[in-house]
């Protein structure tokens, strides 16, 4: 049975819809591989840092308690 043949949405060039192709049924394998240098995966911490966490959980308490009870003058 042959594999169907498609069109890719962002090049719009041809290509067979494999059964264990990566990425979406819609672009072609060239157009489906996911960047690695995005913004998203620049900005991404590679590990987690409990002190940082902690710091930003600190400085959101101190942000709320101040919220709610400064004073109205």
């Amino acid at each position: 049975m042959p594999l169907p043949i498609r069109t890719c949405v962002v090049c719009h060039e041809e290509f067979e819809l494999r059964p264990d192709k990566p990425g979406f049924a819609n672009r072609c394998p060239a157009c489906s591989e996911p960047e690695a240098t995005g913004p998203a995966a620049a900005n991404a911490p590679d590990v987690f840092d409990p002190k940082a966490a902690s710091e930003v959980n600190a400085a959101r308490r101190r942000a709320m308690r101040d919220l709610l009870y400064r004073k109205d003058s």
